[in-house]
């Protein structure tokens, strides 16, 4: 499946999915990336995975010392350098976030949104405990997934997408639950609330875990060493 992602929903395609999404997604967006600035410093160096063509990190250059993007697809990171104008504050990486690399204690702030622990496709518990490894003492560890609340919306932009061909056609028989599926194998599952506290008591961290804008939930950890 990261090959769908790395191949077929990469570059231009990706960043049509974001350019036709109908105004309630454009503001689940919105709220999204808020959320993520006011966790951020203008001295942090921040490490944003599945970066794609560069969408959030546009709006992290100017609020943060350093950003670096890491994606899977070569040809997200060519749209990436475009998108971001080249900035000179941001480093843009072909790497898989399953192995990031970053030594130990490195990163102020780490980001992965936009579902990215459901959609990366890589075991969740080893996902979080490398953003772990990474994270300086006194930073943040940011994960998002949907709300329950937002599935109408979110099952609407996916049909856009598939309408402009971006995405399989979807199979309604196996969509349901959080879980969006495709006829061309494609499958958009959902990490849930309980997936997030579960996950953190397995792991034995801290975690808080918030619902923004009847849209987002965010798990944040504040590391402590």
């Amino acid at each position: 499946m990261s090959e769908y992602y790395s191949k077929k929903l990469s570059s231009n395609n990706l960043k049509r999915c974001y350019d036709i999404a109908p105004p309630r997604v454009q503001k689940y967006l919105k709220f999204e990336i808020d959320f993520v600035l006011e966790q951020i410093n203008r001295s942090d160096c921040v490490l944003e995975l599945g970066c794609g063509y560069g969408r959030v990190l546009k709006k992290l250059i100017p609020n943060s010392n350093e950003v670096i993007g890491v994606d899977i697809s070569r040809e997200s990171l060519e749209l990436a350098v475009e998108y971001t104008k080249n900035n000179r504050r941001c480093h843009l990486l072909h790497a898989s976030a399953e192995k990031l690399p970053f030594q130990n204690s490195s990163i102020d702030k780490v980001l992965c949104i936009q579902n990215g622990i459901s959609a990366f496709k890589i075991n969740p518990e080893k996902l979080i405990q490398e953003c772990l490894r990474i994270t300086k003492s006194g930073g943040v560890c940011l994960f998002s997934s949907y709300s329950p609340k937002f599935w109408d919306h979110r099952l609407n932009w996916f049909q856009l997408q598939a309408d402009a061909g971006l995405i399989g056609e979807i199979d309604w028989n196996c969509t349901k639950d959080g879980i969006i599926s495709c006829k061309d194998g494609f499958k958009a599952t959902t990490f849930t609330i309980d997936d997030f506290i579960e996950l953190m008591s397995k792991l034995e961290t801290d975690a808080t875990i918030v619902e923004v804008d009847s849209s987002s939930v965010f798990c944040k950890i504040d590391v402590q060493r």
